[in-house]
């Protein structure tokens, strides 16, 4: 007798989990306002190499002792 419960009892659960309805998600979000992070990056880093020589050059003109 106790088994036969058992097996009743696990059967109702089983059912009760596959009836339930499925949750539809949320719908997509529209992506945030602003400009893309990689817009000016190449002309950023061009700016970088310029400005890096031209002070390195100054530094290396400025200089006084030798090497």
């Amino acid at each position: 007798m106790n088994k036969i419960i058992t097996i009743l009892v696990v059967l109702f659960s089983i059912q009760g989990v596959l009836a339930a309805t499925p949750v539809e998600p949320p719908p997509p979000t529209p992506p945030p306002p602003g400009l893309p992070i990689d817009g000016g990056l190449v002309v950023l880093f061009l700016l970088a190499l310029v400005s890096g020589y031209y002070l390195s050059k100054k530094y290396i003109s400025t200089k006084k002792g030798s090497i």
